[in-house]
Order: C-alpha cells, then structure tokens, then sequence
C-alpha cells in the first residue's frame, strides 16, 4: 500500500514538473531544458556587455556635459537714453564649472560692435561693465 501511494505522489510530482518544463519552452525551438539554459547564460552575456557599453556611453556624455554652456544669463539694456529701445545685449554662457565667455552687443547710430570677454570660474580678466557683471551673475545663479 505505501508503495503504491509513493508511486502515484511521485506521478503526480512528475507530470506537474512535467508540465512546467512544457511551460518553459512553449513557443521556443529548443526540445529540452539543458538548451534553455544555455540560451539563458548566452542572453545574460549579452545583456552584462550591452550594460557596460550603456556604462561607458553614459561616461562619454558625463565628460562632454562638463564642457558644455549649462549656465545662460542674458540682459538687454540701452546704452543710450536718446536712442529708443534696449536694442543692445549681453549674454553670459558658462560650462559648470563658471568657465566661458561674456559676449557684448551694443546697438549704436553707426552700426554694431560685438566684444567677447573670457570668464574662468565666474572671473573675467578684463573690467565688466554693470551689464555684464548682471548677466554673469544670472548665469552663475542660473541651475
């Protein structure tokens, strides 16, 4: 008697077990569970490269972002209280670390000057006028 309940639990076990592999590789090209696992470890290879190509892209863009303008501060004013208009601007552009340029665009009768000053953590070597130091510091307060 307990021979034959031992068989019809391990019966049931297997075609529940069975039934499960079945599971697994419904849908699959492989017959047998040794080719499902290979297919496995072969996707999770593939997987763990694809992560470190994402981790070293994501690095690239990391350095590249360092260098690029995060920072814009911009004011128009008038140089001229006869002339009509705040025709002219300056425009602050910073990388992350306050390093970039002031560039100055005053708008006069004659035509157009243009000046650019450089900036090295929120510092320019050259004097700057009251424009300019407002762009720069909306720039370095800019997040």
């Amino acid at each position: 008697m307990v021979l034959i309940a031992g068989n019809i639990y391990f019966a049931v076990c297997f075609f529940r077990f069975r039934g499960k592999i079945k599971l697994l590789l419904e849908g699959k090209k492989t017959k047998n569970l040794e080719d499902v696992i290979l297919n496995q470890i072969q996707k999770s290879k593939k997987q763990e490269a694809d992560i470190l190509d994402l981790f070293s892209k994501l690095k690239k863009l990391e350095e590249t972002a360092e260098k690029t303008f995060q920072k814009i501060g911009i004011v128009r004013f008038n140089p001229f209280n006869d002339m009509g208009g705040n025709q002219s601007f300056v425009i602050a552009l910073l990388d992350n670390k306050d390093n970039g340029f002031v560039i100055s665009s005053l708008f006069i009768k004659e035509g157009n000057r243009v000046y650019a000053k450089s900036i090295k953590n929120g510092q320019s070597d050259y004097p700057l006028s009251e424009e300019e130091k407002e762009a720069l510091e909306r720039a370095i307060s800019a997040k």
